[in-house]
């Protein structure tokens, strides 16, 4: 379960010199892009569709990431990608 998962990742953290950091408990506005990632994984494409295997997921999860950095234009970015958004900083 999760006690164990956590468990094993403190272990892995620690062997390799990690720090972890946690967020407040009921503060989830302290890691607000990785909250909003995750949700936007859940509900846009994770919860819907039935999935016959990891691989499977792994594989649309890598299109997709593709197709939301290098395709999908981001309003909060003036209307272009994230891509080329990154090519315009450096």
């Amino acid at each position: 379960g999760p006690e164990l998962v956590s468990g094993r990742l403190m272990e892995w953290a620690a062997k390799h010199q990690i720090h972890i950091q946690h967020i407040q408990p009921g503060k989830p506005q302290q890691n607000a892009y990785v909250e909003r990632f995750n949700r936007t994984v859940r509900y846009e494409w994770l919860s819907q569709h039935y999935w016959e295997s990891i691989n499977e997921v792994q594989e649309f999860a890598t299109q997709w990431m593709y197709k939301y950095n290098h395709q999908r234009p981001n309003m909060a970015l003036g209307g272009i990608t994230p891509k080329q958004r990154l090519a315009m900083v450096a």
